[in-house]
Order: C-alpha cells, then structure tokens, then sequence
C-alpha cells in the first residue's frame, strides 16, 4: 500500500471514528438531558365577569411581566381553545399559562421575587379564581 493510500485509510478511519463518537455523544447528551427532572408551574385564571374587553386584554401584560423574571422558561398563555365538548373538558376559565423551570429550588426562588408579588399583587383585583398546579416530569423510579 502507498503512502498516500495509507494516509488516505487512515484519515478515512479518523472521520468515521469522529462521526460515530459525535452520535455517541449526542444520543448520551439527549438521554442525560430526558432523565433529568423538569419541573412545570401551571396556572388557569377566571377573570371576572365584569371587566370590559379592554381589561381582559390588558391581563395579557401580568403574563408578559413573568417571562421577563429569572429562573422560568418557556412561559406560554392562552385561552381556551375551541375544542369538541366532552364531559371532562373545562372551558370555563378565561387564561391559562404555563413554565417550566430547572429545579424545584428554582420554582421556589421565582415565586418569592419581589417582582413576581408585585404583579401577583397589580392583577389580583382581575380574577376571582385562580388555581396552580406544580408537576415534576422525568422522576427517577425508586
């Protein structure tokens, strides 16, 4: 075998080495990132009956101050959708919104800010109910 072929296999063999440990590592990476613990913050919120249209508009503006805090990610809102009535959907709340944190260190941290009260406590006037659901997904089994 020449030289050149050598040097040819040989860079061949360190590519497909460098590929097949970049897989390997990706696979690990994903499977690392699927086990750990996610945790979720969930919120449903029923606006009271007599705000006007203007007013259920502005509650949207509570929702964007927290993305805007530490520790949360991936805040999403809305309202209900229009899906097919059935005897276990409830579409009698007006918002809903959810995030997603690192730990449930991180959850506690955020719901202690100083800016998370203060538009706790501006929008509190806008609903009559409120509910929270904290999840944690990925538990390790014991």
């Amino acid at each position: 075998m020449t030289t050149s072929k050598k040097l040819r296999s040989l860079a061949l063999i360190g590519l497909m080495t460098l590929l097949c440990s970049n897989v390997a590592f990706g696979q690990s990476k994903k499977q690392k990132h699927q086990d750990k613990p996610v945790y979720f913050h969930y919120l449903v919120f029923w606006l009271k009956p007599d705000l006007s249209q203007q007013e259920v508009a502005d509650f949207q503006n509570f929702f964007e101050g927290l993305k805007q805090l530490p520790y949360q990610k991936n805040l999403r809102y809305g309202t209900p959708a229009a899906s097919s009535p059935r005897s276990v959907l409830d579409q009698t709340y007006t918002y809903n919104a959810s995030m997603e944190f690192d730990s449930l260190e991180d959850l506690e941290k955020y719901g202690q800010l100083p800016e998370h009260l203060a538009l706790v406590a501006k929008y509190k006037p806008y609903f009559v109910k409120m509910l929270v659901h904290d999840t944690v997904y990925n538990q390790k089994k014991k």
